[in-house]
């Protein structure tokens, strides 16, 4: 059994279209990456670092060491992406780490006070604009999620296909 990486964009029918989605996602993770770097993101940052279970950590940099360590590793990520479009591995690296910057920046959501007031008597979910901001990560967490799942081996979602084809079958 051969268990080699995809390129997602390689496949048939409608998996060339995922060329889009990968260099869209280059982009964003550029854009964003070198965004840190400059003072205004820093401390516009800091509120959702500081609540996050996941990346609270990051404060032992201190406030430009957490953007700048954060901006690295987008511009990582957007690296792999973009050489992930020759390399199979790497695009399945790729993605599955922008999947999980995308999982712990939509836990933002979450995890920042005052983003989101939940209420069953007037508008049953009340966000302000950090909290719309944040909203469309859960676009971005799929998109990523979809050129992992294409870059899986082929052996790998084939099996896990027949697997539920059998299972329907008995149903």
């Amino acid at each position: 059994m051969k268990t080699f990486f995809c390129l997602p964009e390689k496949g048939n029918g409608s998996y060339r279209s995922l060329a889009i989605l990968r260099w869209v996602m280059v982009l964003i993770f550029v854009a964003f990456g070198i965004q840190k770097f400059t003072p205004q993101s820093a401390h516009g940052i800091v509120l959702y670092i500081s609540n996050s279970p996941f990346v609270s950590w990051l404060s032992i940099f201190g406030v430009r060491g957490e953007a700048d360590f954060l901006g690295i590793v987008e511009l990582s990520i957007a690296v792999l992406l973009a050489v992930g479009s020759a390399i199979p591995v790497l695009s399945a690296v790729g993605s599955l780490m922008a999947a999980g910057s995308f999982a712990i920046t939509w836990s933002f959501f979450f995890t920042t006070p005052d983003v989101v007031k939940w209420s069953f008597s007037t508008d049953p979910i009340a966000w302000n604009l950090t909290g719309e901001f944040l909203f469309k990560d859960i676009v971005l967490l799929c998109v990523c999620s979809v050129l992992f799942l294409a870059s899986l081996p082929q052996s790998t979602t084939n099996s896990s296909r027949s697997a539920q084809n059998g299972r329907q079958s008995k149903d």
